[in-house]
């Protein structure tokens, strides 16, 4: 617990300057942040970001082209690109919704229940990158954090929505319990794990 304290202190800076940017993101960037959300799962984060640059360069959310020619280093290629397709017809609903619903956890179910390819890892991950706060971003770096300071006793093979809400409430404790938000827990567990404060 001392180290993690340690290293929050060094990072605490550059984390809250990341969340900060993660909120001033403008909305005509909110369709390459969902593009990403649903390229990452099962993928290195990285190399989504270089795919959906590529899309952005080509202007996807606006010409008919096939987003599958470009994101060919993404897992899941073939299903995701088809995903791309269904959430690019679906955007202008997706937007509308986004200025209706102000309620963080609600607007999350609305994304995993209307957004095909989106589970509420991914939802929680967008949210985030567009500015919501203290929505669990549950990847396979946090789970391994939390089990490694006795959050869980063990990383689900599967999340279930029930646990995953029963983790992300144990997730909450322990930012109470350490004082430090969950959002800067999550940036701070996923530095710890790559080396770096991404998104």
């Amino acid at each position: 617990m001392k180290h993690l304290l340690e290293v929050y202190g060094e990072k605490k800076g550059i984390i809250k300057k990341r969340l900060n940017d993660f909120s001033k993101v403008p909305e005509d960037e909110y369709f390459y942040e969902l593009a990403f959300c649903l390229l990452t799962p099962q993928s290195n984060a990285k190399t989504c970001d270089k795919a959906v640059q590529h899309l952005k360069a080509r202007e996807f959310h606006k010409n008919n082209i096939n987003p599958g020619d470009f994101i060919n280093n993404v897992r899941f290629n073939n299903n995701k690109a088809k995903y791309l397709i269904e959430m690019k017809q679906k955007f202008p609903e997706i937007m509308n919704v986004i200025r209706t619903i102000k309620n963080p956890e609600e607007l999350r179910i609305w994304f995993v229940e209307n957004v095909k390819g989106i589970g509420l890892k991914e939802a929680g991950h967008f949210l985030r990158n567009i500015g919501y706060r203290n929505l669990a971003i549950l990847d396979r770096h946090i789970l391994k954090n939390l089990k490694k300071f006795g959050v869980i006793e063990e990383a689900p093979k599967t999340l279930t929505k029930k646990n995953y809400f029963e983790i992300e409430g144990k997730f909450k404790e322990f930012s109470k319990k350490v004082n430090i938000p969950m959002d800067e827990l999550d940036l701070l567990f996923w530095s710890m794990e790559t080396g770096e404060i991404f998104k």
